[in-house]
């Protein structure tokens, strides 16, 4: 399933260079930092995010999510958070 963006089960993502995701206790969330400020993430997407570390690909990241939160069907879901994040810089 390759999507106009050409991500699919066999990109390998990763958080961008200019970014760092992190658990922030204050905020109960994982937060992605930059120079310019901070994203505070809500629950899924701290969870893609985290697993994006430029060794596993889309289709180990969705095994794992599914895996870890007892679901199915979550590839079109981390597929198209993993787009939004393409667009935002948040990964490469």
């Amino acid at each position: 399933m390759t999507h106009e963006s050409g991500i699919n089960r066999e990109t390998v993502p990763k958080v961008g260079r200019n970014f760092r995701i992190q658990w922030e206790p204050a905020q109960d969330a994982y937060v992605l930092l930059y120079p310019e400020g901070m994203v505070k993430l809500n629950q899924s997407a701290g969870e893609i995010l985290k697993r994006c570390d430029g060794a596993a690909n889309v289709g180990d990241i969705v095994a794992d999510l599914e895996s870890t939160f007892n679901a199915q069907g979550l590839e079109g879901d981390v597929i198209r958070f993993i787009e939004l994040a393409v667009q935002q810089k948040w990964v490469e």
